[in-house]
């Protein structure tokens, strides 16, 4: 008999953009909740999938805005569940990669609130997909890290030691790092990293909006603004940026 649901947050990621890439799970909960606490980055379509009858709630937080926005959302989600909702907690691309799913698992731990995480698929990778971009390859790359570029304000000292990492790995995938980008690509040239290195910058990945534009570490920054590239982005640094010229597959919007 299929356990019922009652009293327990469901955190669930809704992947990278394109709807179609939700995962059977996510819309399997989607369609049993009672409440769903949905953030800025889940697309209209995925938000239709929404029962009428499921209460739906925007606590999307934007760059810029107040960190204790957070606090909000967690004490939603133990109002509800203590109240034996079902709610889900739907995050853009995957809820515990650069989603802060890790920090509301453990508040919800600390409540004593049942829980369960189901994962989707990382803007990082669905928008290098869509690209024509593998992330790794047997010529080319052997190593892939993801990393933020916009690390938590209130943090003392910044984490990502961008000048260790020119010469520690084959790929970078940087998200939420646009505003930086200028910034970024001086620290890995300072470390090493040689200014002819092909860098992309994907806006809208996976969406009908995708837009890519290509360059190195050493003009990207200007190539962003010259062509008015604006956040939703993720940026691809490495060797295996050259192969979409040869298997990319999607036009740019």
């Amino acid at each position: 008999m299929e356990q019922t649901m009652t009293g327990k947050v469901y955190l669930v990621g809704a992947g990278p953009g394109d709807s179609k890439l939700i995962t059977l799970r996510a819309v399997e909960l989607l369609q049993k909740a009672d409440v769903v606490l949905y953030d800025r980055l889940v697309s209209k379509k995925i938000i239709s999938m929404i029962p009428k009858t499921a209460q739906k709630i925007y606590v999307g937080r934007a760059v810029g805005d107040d960190t204790t926005h957070q606090n909000n959302t967690n004490d939603l989600m133990v109002k509800f569940a203590k109240s034996k909702k079902n709610v889900v907690r739907l995050k853009g691309g995957d809820p515990i990669i650069f989603g802060r799913g890790g920090e509301e698992a453990e508040f919800l731990k600390e409540n004593k609130v049942k829980y369960e995480i189901v994962p989707g698929i990382t803007s990082g990778i669905g928008s290098a997909t869509y690209a024509g971009i593998p992330l790794t390859h047997r010529k080319h790359a052997s190593s892939v890290v993801f990393v933020t570029g916009h690390e938590d304000p209130e943090k003392k000292n910044e984490s990502v030691k961008w000048k260790r990492l020119a010469k520690s790995v084959d790929t970078i995938v940087i998200m939420m790092g646009l505003s930086r980008l200028d910034v970024i690509c001086k620290q890995l040239v300072a470390g090493g990293l040689d200014k002819q290195t092909p860098v992309a910058v994907i806006q809208n990945g996976t969406t009908p909006k995708q837009k890519m534009i290509i360059g190195t570490v050493s003009n990207i920054a200007k190539l962003v603004k010259e062509n008015k590239i604006t956040p939703p982005t993720n940026i691809i640094i490495g060797k295996v940026v050259n192969l979409s010229q040869v298997i990319g597959w999607r036009k740019n919007a």
